[in-house]
């Protein structure tokens, strides 16, 4: 089991934005994770900054923690664009990215660029182009293509990624076509459990949900013929009934973790602490958890 964090793109850097970051790395983290969103729900009229600069930053004055994005979408990224920024802050930080990817979903992201929002359908099927391209611009040195929605012309990623054959993408998806796209591009597997659940469902329907998507994951991985084992399993707290529960304390954090692991999850990641949101748990209790759960856990 791993632990990592969640950092919201919200801190000025030289006001606080680099002491968070930094102190993700001291406490022990995994990684540290990004929103990729251009606002985000109930942070849209507060200061909110992109995520590949955050984390460019981030990379720059850190050494050990891995960093990535939970998760970037299609909404409003090109897949041309977006390799070069990968591969530039793979390099910059030594090659310490994760790439999060998800298909995106509605709201302000889905129609910031003038753009009507697009159906399921649609989403999907871009989603599927989007990831199959970015592999390709990320592991070729020269690609042309051209999708029904997306285009590359004689694209160059010179030298290419630190972290061969690319950088790793952890992708989101509970849906068929999602899991099948994770089993054959993923590294890893990125889910927050199932969102019907979320106001009035119970931790056991929650963990029964996770443990069907996980055998799901198995059935795709079965069919694009690789071992599930190869990819590890992402929970991003925060969006299951009991999301507050996991930060009350180090032992409640044991044992929703010890829960999780017993039903194939080997990641958990929390948001990092904000005060008057969502997200305001006990800087304290956080801490502790971040230096002494995992250790419990194991114990």
């Amino acid at each position: 089991m791993r632990l990592s964090t969640v950092i919201l793109p919200i801190y000025r850097w030289h006001e606080q934005g680099r002491e968070v970051w930094q102190r993700a790395e001291e406490l022990g983290f995994h990684a540290a994770y990004t929103y990729d969103h251009l606002s985000w729900r109930t942070f849209r009229d507060g200061p909110w900054f992109g995520a590949v600069p955050t984390l460019t930053a981030a990379a720059a004055v850190t050494e050990r923690i891995r960093l990535g994005t939970l998760v970037t979408s299609p909404n409003f990224r090109h897949p041309v664009t977006l390799a070069k920024d990968l591969m530039s802050i793979d390099d910059i930080s030594g090659g310490r990215l994760v790439l999060g990817i998800g298909a995106g979903g509605t709201g302000f992201d889905a129609t910031a660029l003038g753009q009507e929002p697009w159906t399921p359908r649609e989403r999907a099927d871009r989603f599927a182009e989007f990831v199959a391209l970015l592999d390709r611009l990320l592991t070729q040195g020269a690609v042309s293509e051209r999708g029904r929605y997306y285009a590359a012309e004689e694209v160059r990623n010179i030298p290419g990624c630190v972290q061969q054959p690319r950088l790793p993408f952890a992708v989101a998806a509970t849906g068929p076509r999602g899991l099948r796209l994770a089993a054959r591009y993923g590294q890893a597997w990125v889910t927050t459990g199932d969102p019907a659940l979320f106001e009035s469902g119970t931790p056991a329907e929650s963990r029964a949900a996770v443990r069907g998507q996980i055998e799901r994951l198995g059935e795709a991985c079965a069919a694009a013929g690789r071992d599930p084992g190869e990819l590890d399993k992402i929970l991003l707290t925060g969006f299951t009934p009991d999301r507050n529960t996991p930060l009350e304390s180090v032992g409640a954090f044991v044992d929703f973790a010890g829960r999780h692991a017993e039903l194939g999850i080997t990641e958990i990641v929390l948001h990092t602490p904000i005060p008057d949101s969502d997200f305001a748990t006990d800087p304290e209790v956080f801490e502790r958890i971040a230096t002494e759960g995992l250790a419990q856990l194991k114990g």
